[in-house]
């Protein structure tokens, strides 16, 4: 008999994650203990919204500023606003990962471009808030359906579990999708033929 095999799960990470030295100190957030536990079934797809915006590494550290609903990104050493410019590469870059089939993503916690929840912002009136950073939100604002988490949550046990469950549900409907568009005779033979 045949052994099935699972299907390889397609995450895009936050490229720090897997220990690449993008972030503005020139160092990573490698989360070993998180790729460790979600082990070798997985086919990772990195992305650094900042270097692919063409900021440098090491670069000076950008924050998010404003109220929730007008957030800027900025650049405080020198004053750079970089909004549109996130915002725009963001757009281009999830529309990029949607045609790669990614069944889930994994972002940084707490990073102006990729956190998902929490993200530090500064506002006028000195009050800090939080909000999300604006790589994230464009992803799950253009990646409907998606499964999105941050590394942070991931730890939690429980969190994980169901992180891989769904995860592994969207492999697998990808795969089903794929050997269906495969093998359209079978679809058509199955197909009762008019009278």
């Amino acid at each position: 008999m045949a052994k099935i095999e699972r299907e390889k799960i397609r995450l895009g990470v936050s490229a720090c994650l897997l220990g690449a030295r993008v972030r503005y100190d020139g160092g990573h957030k490698h989360a070993g203990a998180l790729l460790r536990a979600l082990g070798a079934d997985v086919e990772w797809v990195p992305v650094c919204p900042e270097v692919e915006l063409g900021l440098g590494v090491p670069r000076p550290p950008i924050v998010l500023v404003g109220s929730p609903s007008s957030l800027r990104l900025v650049e405080p050493e020198s004053g750079r606003d970089l909004t549109g410019s996130m915002r725009r590469l963001a757009r281009a870059r999830v529309r990029q990962l949607a045609r790669l089939g990614l069944d889930g993503f994994v972002l940084k916690s707490r990073s102006p471009s990729c956190g998902l929840r929490g993200v530090p912002v500064g506002a006028r009136d000195g009050r800090r808030r939080r909000g999300r950073g604006l790589f994230a939100a464009e992803l799950v604002r253009g990646a409907r359906g998606l499964v999105i988490e941050e590394e942070s949550r991931l730890a939690d046990r429980r969190v994980r579990a169901r992180f891989v469950a769904r995860v592994r549900t969207a492999a697998q409907r990808r795969a089903n999708a794929a050997s269906a568009a495969a093998s359209p005779e079978r679809t058509q033979s199955a197909m009762p033929t008019p009278r």
